[in-house]
């Protein structure tokens, strides 16, 4: 029985047999569902549009999670109601399929200690060393120091920091300071880690980093993993799955390389666009909404959105569509272990014609554009 199963009192768990097995009856997947959203609403006092409506959303056991969407979309509102630090106005929350909606104060700090948290700006307090920010919360807990000790020991090792314990956050990089962040989170040994804008504040190469930290931690402990971001880069790079949300409803969700590789709402399509490169001025200059001869090149926008498991090849395509081709702008990169990308290609001099070399670059991408001719 985990820690948070633990809570339930005996009334609740008698009940609730028999429910929870026509639930898996009719919808296995909830058998693993570590976190549910059924009907979760959230109203603030004094606005009249909800931030969060009609919420109903499964979160698999040890999977890393995505949530997405616009600035004021819920994102934070609704992460929130996981160690309900946010109450929902209506709705249910449930972990290890029990309701955490009428926990008490005392239940709730142990909830809390099974659920870590990191934030955007590290949250560290400035007088203390690296050692003693993390050791903080199981002080408040009461734990003896021994315990303590070896607590503190085994995360900063884990966290790569062993050398830093007597470090000031003042002399720490932002990478390290979020580092510090990630052991304080994990000190009560959660199941559930919580990720509000984790690497927003950091640069590129602190980000990857992070990004590599958090999967181990993942794979290591088996932590079931969820995160909030504005960067798309960071959803393709370490989430199984991924929900958008658009003014506190969700316009859509799924495997992340299915909504990356075939967004279908237009917020989605928004979000993901800065991951797809315009083409360049040039090229665009070039381009003609018609041939103007005979040995006009075709201009195609290739997709392909992750629907088969392997890479497709180009020797197949280039062969397909004849004469001569040049690759003007893209390529396939892999998420989830499927192709997803786009290629922008010219073909000259082929023997086929227009609408055959369209028909046959159908064969080989899941999308295909003609963009225009190019002299």
């Amino acid at each position: 029985m985990s820690a948070v199963t633990a809570l339930a009192t005996p009334g609740q768990q008698s009940s609730a047999p028999l429910h929870q097995a026509q639930q898996r009856a009719l919808r296995p997947e909830l058998g693993n569902a570590h976190v549910r959203f059924i009907g979760l609403g959230k109203t603030y006092p004094g606005q009249a549009t909800p931030a969060l409506e009609a919420i109903d959303l499964n979160i698999q056991r040890g999977e890393i999670f995505g949530i997405i969407g616009r600035s004021g979309a819920g994102k934070s509102s609704l992460i929130r109601t996981i160690n309900r630090l946010e109450q929902p106005s209506t709705g249910r929350v449930l972990i290890d399929q029990i309701d955490i909606g009428e926990f008490d104060e005392d239940r709730l700090v142990q909830l809390r200690r099974r659920i870590g948290m990191i934030f955007q700006h590290f949250n560290l307090m400035s007088a203390k060393t690296v050692w003693q920010n993390v050791e903080l919360p199981l002080k408040v807990a009461g734990v003896p120091k021994a315990q303590r000790q070896r607590k503190v020991a085994e995360l900063l090792e884990l966290v790569g920091l062993e050398q830093k314990h007597h470090a000031y956050p003042a002399q720490l990089s932002g990478g390290q300071k979020q580092r510090v962040g990630i052991a304080r989170a994990l000190v009560h040994d959660p199941d559930i880690l919580l990720c509000d804008e984790a690497t927003s504040a950091l640069d590129p190469e602190t980000t990857a980093s992070i990004l590599e930290l958090l999967r181990d931690i993942n794979q290591r402990l088996g932590l079931t993993i969820v995160l909030i971001t504005h960067e798309m880069a960071v959803i393709r790079d370490i989430c199984q799955r991924v929900v958008v949300l658009e003014r506190g409803r969700i316009v859509e969700q799924g495997a992340v390389w299915r909504v990356f590789g075939d967004p279908q709402h237009d917020v989605s399509k928004t979000l993901l666009a800065p991951l797809q490169a315009a083409l360049p001025a040039s090229l665009q200059a070039l381009l003609q909404p018609k041939a103007n001869g005979v040995d006009a090149g075709l201009v195609l926008d290739l997709r392909v959105s992750g629907s088969d498991q392997q890479a497709p090849e180009l020797s197949t395509l280039f062969t397909s569509l004849g004469g001569q081709i040049r690759l003007l702008q893209g390529g396939i990169d892999a998420i989830q272990g499927r192709p997803l990308g786009r290629l922008v290609l010219s073909v000259t001099n082929s023997p086929h014609s227009h609408e055959q070399i369209i028909q046959r670059a159908r064969q080989w991408a899941t999308q295909v554009e003609v963009l225009g001719y190019v002299d």
